[in-house]
């Protein structure tokens, strides 16, 4: 409780880091905002052009399927990702004045999290004009979804960015595992697609419920299932506590190790 109000005193730091990295993102680009939009975009084309017409998963309106699932794991891979580098990367800042050195991971998800807001924007967009339509009540769960996700992206954030200053090669390791994790999510095809004998090992992936759960709500239209919220909400709240108490320990000899 003691550290949570120290992180509290410090909102006004974590707001205005927040509002730095949405400013400087795409800071001096030709189309600057646009890229939050257009990043995805264009995986989204390429990925149903090759599940829809190439591999043929034979999913109803692909595109809408690929969407629900794909928006949420681009904030997530982004997140736990590019996140590897975000205390490392304020090693001034780390070495020169004191702060709670978790501002530094909650900014940075917030920062992501608040994007991915953005681009649901375009999940909404796309759902229109597929002719589908949307359960408001199952919209009513889509912000526990989020919150679930959030959760979870930050304690793997604390985790891999407090590692990366003691491992510099985390980073790239991060990203070689983010490159195949998205293959072992059900994002490009349903869980009854994989053979029965390998579906543990893909319920073992915390994301899984996760990407679930965003399908079962945009794509299928319906209320998640209580089995996989417990599920989506258990991992993250596991994966937030041995991040947090995994960071305090390590962020110690930050100042030293930078």
């Amino acid at each position: 409780m003691t550290k949570l109000k120290e992180i509290y005193d410090y909102r006004q730091m974590i707001i205005s880091l927040v509002r730095r990295d949405l400013r400087g993102r795409y800071k001096a680009s030709a189309l600057g905002f646009l890229w939050t939009f257009i990043n995805p975009l264009c995986q989204i084309l390429v990925y149903t052009f090759v599940f829809q017409f190439i591999m043929r998963t034979g999913i109803e309106q692909f595109y809408v399927f690929l969407i629900s699932g794909m928006i949420p794991w681009i904030f997530f891979s982004t997140a736990v990702g590019a996140g590897t580098t975000c205390v490392k990367n304020q090693s001034e800042m780390v070495k020169k004045i004191y702060f709670p050195r978790e501002v530094l991971p909650i900014s940075f998800v917030t920062s992501a999290f608040i994007n991915m807001l953005f681009c649901f924007v375009m999940i909404f967009a796309v759902i229109l004009i597929s002719g589908r339509g949307f359960n408001v009540l199952a919209l009513l769960f889509l912000p526990i979804v989020m919150i679930i996700e959030y959760i979870m992206a930050l304690g793997f954030t604390m985790i891999v960015s407090g590692l990366t200053i003691y491992f510099r090669d985390m980073e790239h390791i991060v990203g070689v595992i983010m490159m195949a994790w998205i293959y072992l999510t059900p994002i490009m095809y349903t869980v009854d697609m994989v053979p029965k004998n390998l579906r543990g090992v893909y319920f073992a992936n915390p994301m899984t419920p996760v990407i679930q759960a965003y399908q079962q709500i945009l794509y299928y239209e319906e209320i998640p299932a209580m089995k996989t919220l417990l599920l989506a909400g258990g991992f993250g709240l596991v994966v937030l506590i041995i991040g947090v108490y995994a960071f305090r320990k390590m962020s110690r000899n930050f100042a030293e190790e930078l």
